[in-house]
């Protein structure tokens, strides 16, 4: 099953979040968020938090195994471009692009085994344990009217 978590408009050209994309994109995506703790690039932040988005995703939406969870495809497209300038002499100006991009992660994972006939068995002895403990209530009132005692 395929998770997706996308973030958009990240101020942080294309280029170079694709150099952090790279060191990650063969290793597990628990793996990838512990070595982008130390990894010394603005744009670390920005690929852990949209990684542990798809991992939450995967896990509460979608009940997948932790564990089992691969990168299927993560990648920094082109995003919004500010264009300001700078005057400089003459009366000309140089253009500045001020880039920013979409973060992409789709993971790969197999779902979790269901745990439902355990739960099933489990309510069913619970049921028979609050039966039993009725039936032995009614068996020592029946005791006590007999005996004309209370303990």
């Amino acid at each position: 099953m395929e998770v997706k978590a996308i973030a958009k408009n990240i101020r942080i050209s294309p280029k170079k979040v694709r150099l952090v994309i790279n060191q990650i994109k063969n290793k597990k995506p628990q793996d990838a968020v512990k070595v982008l703790d130390f990894v010394n690039k603005g744009s670390a932040s920005a690929i852990k938090k949209v990684i542990m988005s798809a991992i939450a995703n995967a896990k509460n939406n979608y009940s997948l195994n932790e564990e089992s969870l691969v990168f299927k495809q993560i990648s920094a497209s082109k995003g919004l471009t500010f264009k300001r300038f700078r005057p400089v002499s003459r009366g000309r100006v140089h253009h500045i692009l001020k880039r920013a991009s979409h973060l992409t992660v789709v993971l790969e994972g197999e779902e979790k085994k269901k745990v439902s006939d355990v739960s099933k068995v489990s309510k069913e002895t619970k049921e028979s344990v609050n039966q039993s403990k009725l039936e032995n209530k009614s068996a020592k009132k029946v005791r006590e009217e007999k005996n004309g005692t209370k303990n």
